[in-house]
């Protein structure tokens, strides 16, 4: 048996604006929606400056929940954010630094030799502090206690607006002098550039994979992908206090106790959750590891 049908009353002609009004009048009096405060207004800062490509602001957004004692509910997602920013400028700064390097070597002008070899300390020293300030988010994550079986990259993909397009970093290389304001350009590039790639490194893909992957909301990413992530990352913040950069082999033991300490995460975390590819990138790892302590 149906049910009854109920019958349909329409407004009458002039009740539908009188309708809009008497909606439009509740909506306005409904209360404000609170506005997030303390970590999670923090985050929620570092998100939308991740967003914009203000990724400076982002570390300094996240430093907060990111060393908050106890741990809260942003603490694990603000690392994770730091991690992708933190490895994405060093890259950005050593391929800057090697680029000015060979830039250095090719140009035959004497002041522009000098201002290149300058440019290379400038970018290795902010590479420097980077690696450290890496380092010591990798302790707090290692030392946390056990990897989770997930961790969650939580933040939109971040925007380009540049004025104008850069120059060719082969330019550089080549010897070719760059003026002052296209350097700047230049670095904001690599820097953005550095990020995407370090997005698509750790979701294991590549950039239109990771966009599409931010766009549809946290990721979520394996715990013990993300240690062997971290590990890597590390690994390349050692190459700073290498031979060929700084040579601090100070320096590198500490990047490289880091690298290890996220290398032995990965592989507790193996122990209990198997997976063969991951434990080919794991021995990968520690073998680079090995050899980094062989070449201090």
């Amino acid at each position: 048996m149906f049910p009854p049908q109920v019958p349909v009353i329409r407004p009458a002609a002039g009740g539908l604006g009188i309708l809009v009004i008497v909606l439009a009048l509740a909506l306005s009096c409904a209360p404000p929606q609170p506005k997030p405060t303390g970590v999670a207004y923090e985050f929620d800062s570092a998100k939308d400056s991740f967003k914009r490509g203000r990724f400076d602001r982002t570390l300094e957004f996240c430093e907060g929940p990111s060393t908050a004692s106890p741990p809260n509910a942003f603490t694990a997602r603000a690392q994770v954010l730091q991690v992708v920013v933190y490895g994405g400028f060093i890259k950005a700064d050593r391929q800057l630094a090697d680029a000015y390097q060979k830039g250095s070597d090719a140009n035959k002008t004497p002041r522009a030799k000098s201002a290149y070899l300058s440019l290379r300390h400038d970018n290795l020293q902010v590479a420097s502090q980077l690696a450290l300030a890496l380092a010591a988010v990798a302790h707090r994550i290692t030392q946390a206690g056990p990897i989770p079986k997930e961790v969650t990259l939580e933040a939109p993909y971040p925007t380009r607006e540049e004025a104008k397009a850069p120059p060719e970093l082969a330019r550089v290389e080549e010897g070719a002098w760059v003026e002052p304001e296209d350097q700047e350009a230049l670095a904001r590039h690599a820097q953005f550039q550095g990020i995407e790639d370090a997005l698509a490194e750790i979701v294991g893909g590549d950039r239109p994979k990771a966009r599409a992957a931010l766009g549809a909301g946290p990721v979520k990413l394996n715990g013990g992908n993300f240690a062997i992530y971290l590990g890597q990352q590390l690994l390349v913040g050692e190459s700073i206090f290498d031979k060929k950069h700084i040579h601090d082999p100070q320096k590198s033991r500490t990047m490289l106790d880091e690298a290890d300490a996220a290398a032995k995460a990965a592989q507790a975390f193996l122990k209990e959750n198997p997976d063969k590819t991951a434990e080919k990138s794991l021995k990968k790892l520690q073998d680079d590891i090995k050899s980094a302590r062989k070449n201090m």
